[in-house]
C-alpha cells in the first residue's frame, strides 16, 4: 500500500525536527554554549506584575517616601512633580480630558489603565540609568506619589499589594478590546458579541 502525500510529508517533518533538535544539542555540547536555566535563575527574571495584581511583592510605601525617591531618582528626567519632563522623556502628570483631542497627553493619570502595572513598569524599567534597582518599598512609594500627584489617591495613602489592587484608574474603562482575529479578547471568554 502506498502512503498518502500528507502522511509522507508529516513523516518528513518529524524526521527533520528530530535531526535539527539533535543537531542543536550536539552543537551546544560541542561549543559549550548555554546552560539550562535553574529554577532560581528563572525566579530572578519572573518579576512581572499583572493587571489583577498577581506578582506584586511584599512591601509598602507612602506618598511622602515616594516624593523623596522621586526627587532623587525620577525628577531629572520627568521633571519636578512629573509635569515638565526633559526632552525625550514622558510627562507623568496631567492630560485629563485630552485623550479625545488632536493632541492627547498620555500620563499616569489620564491614560494608564491599571495601578498595578505602574508598579510593574517602574520596577522593571526605572530609574532610566539603573533599571530594576529600586526596592519594593521604594517602588510602592513612587507609585503612591505618582497616584497622589495625579489626584487619584490622598496624600496619606499607603500603597502595598492589597491597596494597589483597589485603586481605580480614571481611564480604566477607556480601552476597547482588540478585535483582530490573531489577538485574544481577554474580557470575553464565551458567547461574545
Amino acid at each position: 500500500m502506498e502512503a498518502s502525500p500528507m502522511r509522507a510529508l508529516s513523516a518528513s517533518v518529524v524526521v527533520a525536527l528530530v535531526f535539527f533538535a539533535g543537531s542543536a544539542l550536539a552543537q551546544q555540547a560541542r561549543l559549550g554554549l548555554g546552560t539550562p536555566a535553574t529554577l532560581e535563575q528563572i525566579r530572578g527574571w519572573d518579576i512581572d506584575v499583572r493587571p489583577d495584581g498577581a506578582g506584586l511583592p511584599p512591601g509598602k510605601g507612602t506618598v511622602e517616601q515616594g516624593e523623596k525617591v522621586y526627587a532623587e531618582q525620577c525628577a531629572a528626567c520627568h521633571g519636578e512633580k512629573g509635569q515638565n519632563p526633559a526632552k525625550g522623556f514622558d510627562r507623568l502628570v496631567g492630560g485629563k480630558g485630552t485623550l479625545a483631542t488632536p493632541k492627547p497627553v498620555q500620563t499616569v493619570g489620564s491614560y494608564w489603565p491599571y495601578a498595578t502595572t505602574i508598579f510593574d513598569y517602574v520596577n522593571r524599567a526605572m530609574p532610566f540609568t539603573a533599571p530594576n534597582t529600586l526596592t519594593a518599598d521604594e517602588v510602592y512609594s513612587v507609585v503612591a506619589y505618582l497616584l497622589y500627584v495625579n489626584d487619584i489617591v490622598p496624600r496619606q495613602a499607603i500603597m502595598d499589594a492589597q491597596e494597589l489592587k483597589k485603586v481605580k484608574m480614571p481611564n480604566a474603562e477607556g480601552f476597547i478590546a482588540d478585535g483582530r482575529p490573531d489577538t485574544e479578547d481577554l474580557k470575553c471568554k464565551a458567547d461574545c458579541k
